[in-house]
């Protein structure tokens, strides 16, 4: 078995002001189901998180700050939120800086300065959606950000945001070694599409899920208003199909659903949703943002993180299910929703803001302790440390022979539309 520790900045030499500690010997294993019974031998075990009896840093002295990258997602705000109070009223800690606009905040040439988080400052932040400190996509310049956090005697960095956010935290852990300045870097995974290897459960895809549902019930609702109504609705999910997946299942009004794992004959989606017009006179599509690249073609470039961008399957089925029923001379009326943004922008849902908390809490923890290079992770109904370079290893997809995948078969009843299933190759690309 392998087990796997988080870096550790030094000796922890101060005492804790807490009045609780977990043992320092507590592993969770990575996978819990085993066929034939028996672990692997290679099987990952990660440290438990939580707050240990002895700190590395000192709390009377300790500079913390708290970074956002990336796009939006519910939750930003509860994070942000109690990693400031339990640095304050867990720890004692006395400052707290907030850095402005993502990375860009660390570098003082092109970044705000950054902002002082008290009590007051984070009071309500919590019920708004977004983020308090703000965010941008793009790479780091490791020596001017590490200039501007020793210029502050900044010990401490909360990192929270996607893939390339926490290779940039490390980045920054590494520099700041070099040049013998302990700073620990401490991530939080962020991203909406619940796609991070070695995480059960990322904030804010709860959120997202529950406010897909209210936008499939009204998409449900416009089909079914008029003659062979057709209502498309354009999920997220770049490269894993949950959010698209588990809003299907929690509906129980969808009759199709396309996620980037299972690649669909447009031939053979088209077919099955005149049949379901005829006999139904209406129908909801459900598609993530990143199935069906295959029949678009290349050529959208990155954006700034150095992410290919996608091109749009759902104008793209849009206009392909207008076109092919007006071929056809029958009647059909579409309705399309993308509510990506209005997703992204609402504030966390009870579920979501309970896991932001312990997320934000326990990654106090492991920092004041002088843990560095990890990033805190909901593991089988444990909260662990996952070192940075695992996570940035690959990302978590759906498993097309999973329950979930099963669940939306059984409650769309929709065909197989894969390619080989319609009688040939994928669809010829197509450029929008």
């Amino acid at each position: 078995m392998n087990s796997t520790h988080p870096t550790l900045l030094g000796d922890a030499l101060h005492p804790s002001p807490l009045s609780f500690a977990i043992s320092e010997n507590l592993l969770v294993p990575a996978h819990i189901e085993w066929p034939g019974g028996t672990p692997p031998d290679d099987l990952l075990l990660f440290e438990k998180a939580g707050p240990r009896g002895r700190l590395f840093f000192d709390p009377a002295t300790t500079v913390a700050a708290i970074v956002t990258c990336g796009g939006l997602c519910p939750g930003l705000n509860n994070v942000i939120r109690s990693v400031t109070r339990e640095l304050i009223r867990g720890y004692g800690v006395k400052s707290v800086w907030g850095i402005r606009s993502g990375y860009r905040g660390l570098d003082p040439s092109i970044g705000k300065p950054p902002l002082d988080l008290t009590e007051d400052a984070v009071e309500e932040i919590h019920q708004k959606g977004g983020t308090l400190l703000g965010t941008s996509r793009g790479p780091v310049d490791v020596t001017r950000a590490v200039d501007f956090l020793i210029d502050r005697g900044v010990n401490i960095l909360f990192t929270v945001g996607g893939d390339g956010t926490q290779r940039g935290g490390h980045a920054l852990f590494t520099e700041a070694q070099k040049r013998g300045h302990p700073l620990a870097v401490v991530g939080i995974p962020k991203t909406i599409d619940n796609d991070v290897l070695h995480v059960t459960r990322t904030f804010g895809f709860g959120t997202a899920v529950s406010e897909a549902v209210r936008v499939i019930d009204s998409a449900h609702t416009e089909a079914r208003s008029v003659e062979n109504g057709v209502s498309v609705v354009k999920l997220m999910g770049r490269h894993a199909g949950f959010i698209a997946a588990a809003a299907t299942v929690a509906s129980q009004d969808v009759n199709f659903c396309l996620v980037p794992e299972q690649p669909f004959s447009l031939d053979g989606l088209l077919a099955a949703l005149e049949k379901r017009l005829d006999k139904k006179s209406h129908a909801v599509v459900v598609v993530a943002e990143g199935a069906g690249q295959e029949l678009l073609g290349t050529g959208g470039g990155t954006d700034a993180s150095g992410n290919a961008k996608l091109r749009d399957i759902g104008q793209f089925l849009r206009d392909e299910i207008n076109a092919h029923f007006k071929s056809r001379g029958l009647e059909m009326t579409m309705r399309y929703f993308d509510p990506s943004y209005q997703i992204r922008g609402c504030p966390a849902n009870t579920e979501d803001a309970l896991l932001c908390d312990r997320m934000g809490r326990h990654a106090v923890h492991a920092a004041m302790s002088g843990r560095t290079g990890l990033v805190i992770s909901y593991l089988n109904g444990h909260f662990v440390h996952v070192p940075i370079n695992l996570i940035a290893a690959g990302g978590k997809r759906l498993d097309l022979e999973g329950e979930l995948w099963r669940a939306v078969i059984s409650s769309t009843g929709q065909p197989d539309l894969s390619p080989l299933a319609s009688g040939g190759s994928a669809s010829p690309p197509k450029v929008c």
